[in-house]
């Protein structure tokens, strides 16, 4: 019935404001008197009225006081309304002054205007208060109402509260706050207690809990997932405050607040580069970054901005993902210093075209195949993009006085199994043989003619959220009801954000001095049924009742774990702690040259066999797995065994 109640017009309010004015006034009176009745001028009292209530209107007026929705007063109706009230007694104070300095008596006793304000202030806000309280109540009496605990009960936490309370449409009732600090246990804040986390479970098992919301972005990467292991046994949803930075005029709404995504429990602390140095590097510099209309090339992009360069040139082959990306860079206004250039890594006359008119100074090479039973199937193609776009880079890199070349590869190119994985090898070592060539050469050049160009390569893992990833194919499989296929029970991986690996990205570059290979802290490994089962309870549902999950067996040329490092390597730190750098073997260049130019050759011819076993040969730890390319190796084997 009360959720019929229309919102009342703001004369109504208006008008109220001033009947409990006017209450005050006439309380002030009484008080003044003693609540002797035949003490006050009935006259006086009713000029008083008339006087003051007509101050009060141009006041409350202007000051727009009765603009509020009474059921839904905030901390500024407050306000609003002491400004007005402090504003109309000042006006009567300084009044009376005036004619206290001409011997003529006050138009109201100094001592009734200081009452009647104090009393104006606590009969406004009372009445709205109960107002309030009132709706909040009726809101509340619902019982089919889903019980709510708040991690946070900072200033997130009770900003999310006071959204939930005030929000007709949410059907939420708040029953506890929890948080990490033990200072704030026990206390209350809006009637709601705040626990320690530590009695999180005791409180969902005590009070049927049906959702905990996290409001604070602070929370450790152990402990969030330590909360949400806790609620997803116990069959309690779990949602997630928006970041602060997506608020709108420093407030959220109730819609706002989504189900936790899986990358939110994988996500790790936030990196700290030198941006600093970075800065002095690329400020007032031209970049290219090929590839940039992927996940990893757009995101060095995005980031690339904040250091102020002279250009960016966005190149890819991709029209429509390219296009989509500018798009993005000009809605934004991140920049308008950004020139895209369709062009294929392959042609070496448009990639020289591009070197030509552009000229960078830095190159991040980003581009590349990187699906592993795709490239399983179409080894040629894997060659012509991985190895022999890299060396047409790499090459127009030296050509044109690049100071740094900053090559993305993968972990998939320590002892691969897969032709993807031996792909970016074999571009590491022609990359890291360059520059081993490059410095050999300086050391006898005059200064006319050295090389200045530094190559740099870095690895790393899985990127959440990446084109291909497993999380945005998991998520299709559950809205679709399931199932979700898993290729083996025991298979795991490394994760890593997008931002945080083109951070590192950025950091490795910079402190490069040319030759290195850099390697990434990826953290610890995740199993990937255990993350399947995770998104499936994170979506409210139970694996294998209401999603299956299945086993397909592993993919051609998939392992079963990825390593960092093969077994002739190992790594030095840095003075970054994610990041290390690999002691890797060192390869001659002109053999090197002869091997790339001859598996390119031959990958020209689309001779998928020929291309592989050239592929084995340069990478003899390359060893494939649950693919037709097994054959080879065990050739390899019987030969060597003869």
């Amino acid at each position: 019935m009360f959720k019929r109640i229309n919102i009342v017009p703001r004369w109504l309010i208006f008008c109220i404001d001033l009947i409990f004015c006017a209450l005050a006034l006439w309380f002030s009176y009484f008080l003044r008197f003693n609540f002797e009745a035949s003490q006050i001028d009935i006259n006086e009292l009713s000029r008083n009225t008339l006087i003051f209530l007509g101050i009060n209107c141009v006041v409350f007026f202007n000051v727009k006081t009765y603009a509020g929705i009474v059921r839904y007063t905030s901390a500024q109706d407050s306000f609003r309304i002491l400004f007005s009230i402090s504003v109309s007694n000042a006006f009567f104070v300084l009044c009376n002054l005036f004619l206290l300095s001409f011997n003529r008596p006050p138009i109201i006793p100094n001592v009734v205007v200081v009452i009647t304000g104090l009393s104006s202030f606590v009969l406004l806000i009372t009445y709205r208060v109960l107002v309030k309280y009132f709706f909040m109540y009726i809101k509340n009496m619902r019982l089919d109402k889903r019980r709510v605990i708040i991690y946070g009960a900072g200033e997130t936490g009770v900003a999310t509260k006071r959204q939930l309370d005030s929000n007709p449409s949410v059907n939420m009732s708040v029953i506890a706050f929890v948080d990490d600090d033990p200072r704030k246990k026990g206390k209350v804040v809006d009637s709601v207690k705040i626990y320690h986390t530590d009695d999180l479970q005791k409180i969902i098992e005590l009070e049927n809990i049906d959702d905990l919301i996290l409001s604070s972005h602070r929370i450790s990467r152990d402990r969030k997932n330590k909360a949400v292991d806790l609620c997803l046994d116990n069959q309690v949803k779990v949602l997630n405050v928006p970041p602060l930075r997506t608020w709108v005029n420093g407030t959220f709404k109730a819609a706002q607040i989504k189900n936790i995504k899986i990358e939110d429990l994988l996500e790790r602390a936030t990196i700290e580069i030198e941006e600093n140095i970075i800065k002095e590097q690329v400020r007032g510099k031209r970049v290219l970054v090929t590839g940039a209309a992927g996940s990893i090339g757009s995101e060095i992009v995005r980031q690339l901005m904040k250091f102020e360069p002279q250009m960016i040139v966005l190149n890819d082959m991709a029209e429509t993902a390219l296009h989509e990306l500018q798009l993005e860079l000009q809605d934004n206004n991140l920049s308008n210093n950004f020139i895209a250039f369709i062009g294929d890594v392959r042609n070496k006359q448009r990639m020289q075209f591009m070197f030509e008119t552009f000229k960078p100074h830095f190159v991040y090479h980003a581009a590349a195949y990187k699906h592993v039973p795709m490239m399983e199937n179409n080894p040629s193609e894997a060659i012509c993009t991985n190895v022999g776009g890299t060396k047409i880079i790499s090459d127009l890199s030296v050509k044109y006085k690049v100071n740094k070349f900053v090559m993305v590869s993968t972990d998939k190119a320590v002892n691969p199994t897969n032709v993807m994985g031996a792909s970016k090898r074999i571009a590491e070592i022609y990359v890291q043989s360059f520059s081993n060539y490059i410095d050999a050469q300086n050391v006898n050049a005059k200064n006319g003619s050295i090389i200045h160009t530094k190559f740099i390569t870095t690895r790393f893992g899985n990127v959440l959220g990446s084109n291909g990833s497993v999380i945005p194919r998991f998520k299709e499989q559950i809205q679709k009801g399931g199932p979700i296929t898993v290729t083996h029970p025991d298979i795991t991986r490394y994760f890593m954000t997008i931002p945080e690996a083109c951070r590192l990205v950025l950091e490795a570059g910079s402190m490069g001095k040319g030759g290195e290979i850099f390697i990434f802290d990826m953290g610890q490994s995740v199993k990937i049924v255990e993350l399947a089962k995770k998104m499936i309870k994170l979506s409210g549902l139970i694996p294998n009742q209401d999603i299956k999950i299945e086993f397909t067996g592993l993919r051609p040329g998939e392992k079963l774990y990825e390593e960092l490092l093969n077994n002739q390597e190992n790594n030095l730190p840095t003075h970054h702690h994610k990041i290390m750098v690999a002691k890797v073997m060192v390869y001659n260049f002109e053999e090197v040259v002869k091997k790339v130019d001859t598996l390119i050759d031959t990958a020209c011819y689309y001779k998928d066999k020929e291309v592989v076993k050239l592929m084995k040969k340069i990478v003899p730890e390359y060893k494939s797995n649950n693919s037709i390319y097994e054959e080879l190796d065990n050739l390899e084997a019987e030969i060597a065994a003869v």
